[in-house]
């Protein structure tokens, strides 16, 4: 037996024998060397569940490289890109000669020919001044669901950082044939703030710079805006465009397609009811 019994005071007690003593003692000692080995494990076990339950945050990236296509605007003072958005910074003053510098400019000229429609050349009051635009545009640009009219003012920007206008004469959306005399030998002419602007083909782009179907620059919905000639030298009309004065296809620039504005001698000349796509913003 592993208990002997007695009996005192009509009570009675167990006390364990000798031999079942050192039986309990050894179970105890057994039971502490593997607890000893058992709680370790079970602490880099937590650990380690802590460790996979556990992600660590990823902060997101976008890729804020400027596509080759938007260095192509040489008259930005600088081009910036925050993956959704192309940013670019421009003074707005024209890279060719003009009547409308003032004469002590160095690109000053005077001029007395013939300008774009047949018109002689009658010099409006304005001058040309600098003045900073910086223009917001879609790097990726999309169709817009909801189309919305082009202002009067800047609706894009040229390659040499001059903006383009739409088709319409200020204040309220005149008829552009009576300014057209006033738009000096490159096709160009600054409002009364002193905003130099294109309305129609920029020829020092289409002469000069470029081509006839090279790039000009770009609308403020982030499409395209080419010259008046496809790149196989046929010249583009109003009728191969659609209502928004552009179509979709590849270009040397996009060969995977896309639409873009075409010139033309025909109103709208640049741009017909509207933006195609989304327009960005505009600031100073």
């Amino acid at each position: 037996m592993f208990y002997s019994l007695f009996k005192i005071r009509t009570k009675f007690f167990i006390f364990p024998s000798p031999h079942s003593s050192f039986i309990l003692m050894n179970l105890l000692i057994k039971t502490l060397r593997l607890l000893a080995i058992l709680l370790p494990l079970v602490f880099v076990m937590a650990c380690s569940q802590d460790e996979t339950t556990t992600p660590t945050p990823t902060t997101p990236t976008s890729d804020t490289t400027v596509p080759e296509v938007y260095k192509k605007i040489y008259g930005a003072s600088s081009i910036t890109s925050d993956g959704t958005y192309i940013t670019i910074k421009t003074n707005g003053v024209p890279d060719h000669k003009s009547p409308y510098f003032a004469s002590g400019n160095s690109l000053y000229i005077a001029y007395s020919g013939t300008t774009f429609g047949g018109y002689n050349f009658a010099k409006n009051p304005n001058s040309i001044v600098e003045q900073s635009a910086i223009y917001k545009i879609p790097l990726k640009p999309q169709a817009a669901t909801i189309k919305s009219a082009t202002p009067l003012g800047r609706i894009g920007v040229a390659l040499n950082g001059v903006p383009f206008f739409n088709q319409y004469a200020g204040p309220n959306n005149q008829e552009l044939t009576g300014e057209m005399a006033s738009f000096d030998q490159f096709y160009g002419h600054p409002q009364q703030s002193g905003v130099y602007h294109y309305h129609v083909e920029p020829l020092h782009l289409t002469q000069v710079k470029s081509t006839k179907s090279g790039l000009m620059g770009f609308l403020m919905d982030g499409f395209p805006v080419y010259g008046p000639q496809e790149e196989n030298g046929t010249t583009v009309t109003n009728s191969s465009l659609d209502v928004y004065h552009g179509h979709t296809h590849a270009t040397v620039d996009f060969p995977a397609g896309i639409y873009h504005y075409h010139f033309t001698t025909a109103a709208p000349y640049l741009n017909g009811n509207g933006y195609y796509g989304t327009p960005g913003t505009i600031s100073q």
